[in-house]
């Protein structure tokens, strides 16, 4: 395997950040109460609101809810102070828009400080934003290098992936998640809106996240439960927060992969039923593995060492085949699909906005994706996009911003 390379930015027309930033700063008023500060420990269900302020990012915790979009942008900020004008606006726009509240009054020859999609008062409380930063915002530009998390780098381009550059990486991920497309789509606008001139999208994809079916774990577009045997919260300080090894800025952050996944679903369909099984080593009604009845049954894998009730090489027994050496490798998974329309063969073009969280790429999902190399599932998908990044610590409170102590 080998580390994908990371294209520059191109040239992209500006204006002075400050300027913009300025004039952003004054579209924020006073948002709804619902701002407490929050360990990020407990937040959990995809309908409960997202606390904005904590030690950590609350939203990583909490399952999927109906919509997300994941995107990444290139920082185009001329300057270290630039750059912290940037995440303060990012900052700014990502409290007032998970508090909600009415728009600020710009006057009658401004421009509307929204795009009304919400209609006159932003509600609040469904909203959830993760903010990242990729390897590449530690080049020379900022001043960065020294500052970079241990273990940042660019994405590993894997056996059997077909990455489109133009898809991979970026300085910035934005992960905004609701229970309405117009939620995410209104969020992302507005952040957009007042960021321009710091950082230029390079590529998005919107998910979405199904409900359960009848019962239990989501599925994903080849019919199969997805994530049915993530870590517990409970566990998410030994697993996903960052602490010993990392710069100081860095604790209380979490390493975010993205991987952009396409399933080849009409091969899929044609596959038989049992086939395909064997390839998940789960039953696809139930979500159980082949050796039980319930999506949350044990697979058996002691009772079953050559594979002859669930095969060795299902996905289920590589990706984690539950001995004392691999547990260290498990990942909270944070997955949703995707629906593109048509590639232009007039194929379905559709599959899996991958997304997890971990204290150590290489440890956790790289030892994961090498035992998955060669899986009979590399067959009927396809990975083509997508990056590692740093999710940043917590906005600690109405002073903080994201990246401040990074800035510092």
């Amino acid at each position: 395997m080998t580390d994908c390379p990371v294209p520059h930015a191109t040239g992209v027309p500006r204006r002075s950040f400050l300027r913009r930033a300025a004039v952003g700063a004054g579209l924020t008023v006073a948002a709804g109460a619902g701002l407490g500060a929050s360990s990020g420990a407990t937040t959990t269900d995809s309908t409960a609101p997202v606390a904005f302020h904590g030690k950590n990012q609350a939203a990583i915790l909490r399952v999927p809810p109906t919509q997300t979009i994941v995107a990444s942008f290139d920082v185009v900020a001329e300057s270290k102070t630039e750059l912290a004008d940037l995440f303060r606006a990012v900052t700014d726009r990502a409290r007032f828009l998970t508090g909600g509240g009415a728009p600020a009054a710009l006057g009658i020859t401004a421009p509307p400080a929204d795009s009304g999609v919400l209609g006159p008062v932003v509600p609040g409380g469904d909203l959830g934003v993760i903010l990242g930063v990729g390897a590449s915002l530690f080049d020379e530009r900022y001043g960065l290098a020294k500052l970079k998390p241990a273990r940042l780098k660019p994405m590993t381009t894997f056996a059997n992936d077909a990455l489109d550059p133009a898809q991979c990486h970026g300085d910035l991920s934005l992960t905004l998640s609701a229970n309405s497309t117009d939620t995410v789509l209104h969020a992302l606008r507005d952040i957009a809106r007042a960021t321009r001139g710091g950082m230029q999208l390079r590529w998005k994809l919107n998910g979405f996240s199904s409900p359960p079916r009848p019962t239990g774990t989501p599925r994903n577009l080849m019919g199969f439960k997805d994530g049915i045997s993530n870590p517990e919260v409970s566990e998410a300080d030994s697993r996903v927060w960052t602490k010993a090894g990392e710069p100081a800025w860095a604790e209380g952050g979490s390493y975010q992969v993205v991987r952009l996944i396409r399933m080849l679903v009409e091969f899929w369909d044609r596959v038989s039923l049992a086939e395909q099984e064997n390839m998940f080593g789960r039953r696809r009604d139930t979500g159980a593995p082949l050796d039980g009845t319930e999506e949350t049954d044990v697979p058996r894998y002691a009772d079953d060492p050559i594979g002859t009730v669930i095969p060795l090489t299902s996905h289920i027994r590589k990706a984690n085949p539950r001995t004392p050496e691999t547990d260290a490798s498990r990942i909270l998974r944070r997955a949703v699909n995707y629906d593109r329309g048509i590639d232009s063969n007039g194929n379905l073009d559709m599959g899996l906005i991958f997304v997890c969280y971990q204290q150590d790429l290489e440890r956790q999902f790289e030892a994961v994706q090498t035992r998955l190399a060669d899986e009979p599932l590399t067959d009927y998908i396809s990975p083509f996009g997508g990056g590692y990044f740093f999710a940043l610590p917590g906005v600690t409170g109405p002073d903080d911003h994201f990246g401040r102590s990074l800035l510092a």
